[in-house]
């Protein structure tokens, strides 16, 4: 059975290249395009594993992770921040808020099909 990964992103275009990529390595894959939309789809589709943007629109990604890891139904999914946000101080807030790993953008295939498998075999 494929693993199905969420991705909550609001750039379209590089939600369709992702995609791409994911389903290319033999994943499935659900969108979202803004916070909230993102965890009502988490919580109604339960993927595997989900690749969470920072700066979303509705809903940023901390608040995204922080309501996820609170849910008891969903608070076992992995999130990787996927974000062009650098700094320590969102690596910080994002490991406050819980996330299992932090990709910026621009991104290695590589490092994000590799970072998606580990989760994954927790």
């Amino acid at each position: 059975m494929k693993k199905k990964i969420m991705i909550i992103e609001d750039e379209r275009d590089l939600v369709k290249a992702v995609s791409f990529r994911l389903e290319d390595a033999g994943y499935e894959v659900a969108a979202a395009y803004d916070g909230e939309e993102g965890l009502k789809k988490v919580r109604s589709e339960h993927p595997d594993l989900i690749l969470l943007d920072l700066m979303l629109p509705k809903m940023n990604g901390y608040k995204v992770c922080e309501a996820l890891k609170s849910d008891s139904n969903v608070n076992k999914i992995p999130v990787i921040m996927f974000t062009a946000r650098a700094q320590d101080t969102d690596r910080k807030m994002s490991q406050a808020a819980g996330v299992d790993a932090y990709i910026t953008k621009p991104f290695e295939s590589s490092e994000l099909l590799a970072t998606i498998k580990k989760l994954l075999e927790r």
